[in-house]
């Protein structure tokens, strides 16, 4: 039996010594025989684009043997966007461009094959691919009406890797759900095993964090496209930089397990722009993450640094753990976050993330991300290779925008401890703070309701933010009193902690607002707003 996920299952964080606890939710993955680890490979987007070839995709395949990256663990090479012919054929098939792929795809997939590494391609589900959306190509070849035709090609073509892009702002995340799993299904029917990717943020407002996706695809993308730069002013929108992608990815913890990964987008690694410290932890968090390792350099020329960051056996070896848990965050505020991730030995790999641009201490310790029961904990520096121990703290200098990562081995392993889910209870009204229908949109504003014990009436605490359904409890920048509390992505903002004060109110950390009972009403949809923070009873929270 698989085990049942726990949806936002991010380890817990103290505020003001008072706990609130994570929503648990059974869910399953998909169980297709792929995916029990995070898929690692190289995809030809982020570099190449449109301008792809037969003699390209060859190529890198050549490179991936020739630079170790194949006995790294590198596996899928990906083609992706512009590879078809603008046309299908009389009977409704999809063909390769006879320009670009002459020998045709199944001939590709067979080299490739050849190599010892497997054979992706890209899709879109519904008429056009994104290329062909923003006319950059031509054609309207999407799987549209043709998903079992689509799927048996691919089968017959070799293909063990479907990445399937949503492009188009049309479409309720019901109706991508039901697109996506036609797919699903079509490929189950071939009796292929093919990694199944999905994207259903491309061109649309984010969905890919609002659900668990481990029922229709083996990994989902959750975030915007990622963008060569460390952070941008986005929340989850294009474009998107490595920290930004972070935010978002972090607190969706609870969802991955073997056969179903959150994918925070390809790499940057090795493509330039963003410094050396910035590549090696950009690559040790999606490692941590247990988020797909698929490459998005030149491989037939990259650097000797680079291949140090990407054939790192340690990190890699943590990524690749057969248990699939994603690193669960233990610690953290707007400068650090501390992340561990229980391993199948018994290990836990801890990253001490720093987010600020200037050098941290960082620091945690062995109860904390599960450890117990020894007198001494050995520590493995994944980047150095080297041994230390210690009687429970586990700490490093770390430098603005790095990673340090320890592999933490002795004693008895267990979960950072988290109580059951938690309501938060109004005192004034006896009512639960509920997201009114259960509508993840941005800007949702919660109300008080009866207490049902509904998901939509459940938060769990991610270092200092309140989450329910997918979605930060946030104040709006520049709030003064009378602002609406609202629902928001994650994005690793102080408008989005909160501190559970000892008077039982719960206060904004950018705003110095409370959570407010709108004029102290106690009727059911009555709206939450930011006020001035008197202690009423309005504005105190009990937890259930």
């Amino acid at each position: 039996m698989k085990r049942l996920k726990t949806v936002l299952a991010a380890a817990l964080l103290l505020l003001s010594g008072t706990a609130i606890a994570a929503t648990a939710t059974p869910a399953r993955a998909l169980d297709n025989g792929v995916g029990r680890t995070p898929p690692m490979g190289w995809n030809s987007w982020n570099t190449f684009g449109c301008s792809i070839n037969e003699s390209l995709i060859r190529g890198m395949a050549d490179s991936m043997v020739s630079t170790g990256m194949r006995d790294a663990g590198y596996q899928y090479v990906v083609v992706d966007d512009c590879w078809m012919n603008p046309n299908r054929d009389s009977s409704g098939n999809l063909q390769g461009d006879p320009s670009r792929f002459p020998s045709g795809m199944k001939a590709l997939g067979d080299y490739i094959h050849g190599k010892g590494l497997k054979f992706g391609i890209y899709q879109a589900p519904l008429d056009r691919t994104c290329a062909q959306y923003f006319g950059s190509y031509p054609g309207a070849t999407g799987s549209q009406g043709h998903e079992t035709q689509d799927a048996r090609q691919f089968a017959a073509w070799g293909v063990d890797y479907l990445k399937y892009d949503w492009c188009s702002p049309s479409g309720t995340i019901n109706e991508q759900v039901t697109t996506f799993a036609k797919m699903r299904d079509a490929l189950a029917a071939t009796g292929r095993p093919i990694l199944y990717s999905i994207n259903s943020n491309s061109i649309h407002s984010k969905t890919g964090p609002q659900r668990d996706w481990g029922d229709v695809a083996n990994i989902w993308r959750t975030t915007e496209d990622i963008q060569l730069v460390w952070k941008t002013d986005q929340v989850n929108g294009y474009p998107m930089g490595v920290q930004n992608i972070i935010d978002v990815n972090v607190p969706l913890a609870g969802y991955a397990e073997p056969g179903g990964f959150n994918d925070p987008d390809m790499m940057e690694v090795g493509r330039g722009t963003l410094s050396d410290t910035e590549q090696r932890s950009h690559f040790a968090m999606w490692a941590v993450m247990a988020a797909p390792l698929i490459a998005g350099n030149d491989i037939r020329s990259m650097s000797a640094a680079t291949q140090t960051i990407l054939k790192n056996s340690r990190l890699i070896a943590i990524n690749q753990d057969t248990l699939g848990r994603q690193g669960a965050q233990v610690a953290g505020d707007a400068n650090q976050r501390v992340l561990a991730k229980r391993l199948s030995n018994g290990d836990v790999a801890v990253a001490l993330f720093n987010q600020s641009a200037g050098t941290r201490t960082i620091s945690t310790t062995a109860a904390a991300i599960g450890k117990s029961g020894a007198a001494s904990y050995t520590l493995v520096d994944a980047w150095t290779g080297a041994t230390s121990t210690t009687g429970g703290t586990i700490s490093a200098s770390v430098p603005g925008h790095g990673t340090a990562v320890y592999r933490v081995s002795g004693g008895v392993t267990g979960d950072p401890a988290t109580p059951a889910s938690t309501s938060l209870v109004s005192t004034s009204s006896g009512r639960c703070l509920d997201v009114p229908n259960s509508n993840t949109a941005n800007g949702t504003q919660p109300v008080i309701w009866d207490c049902n014990g509904a998901a939509n009436q459940k938060w769990t605490a991610s270092g200092q933010t309140l989450q329910s359904l997918g979605k930060c409890l946030d104040a709006p920048l520049g709030a003064t009193a009378g602002a609406k509390a609202q629902l928001w992505d994650c994005n690793g903002g102080t408008n989005q902690q909160w501190t559970f004060q000892a008077n039982g109110t719960i206060r904004g950390t950018q705003s110095g607002l409370c959570l407010d009972v709108n004029n102290n009403q106690t009727a059911n949809g009555t709206l939450t707003l930011l006020w001035t923070c008197t202690g009423a009873a309005n504005q105190q929270w009990s937890r259930r």
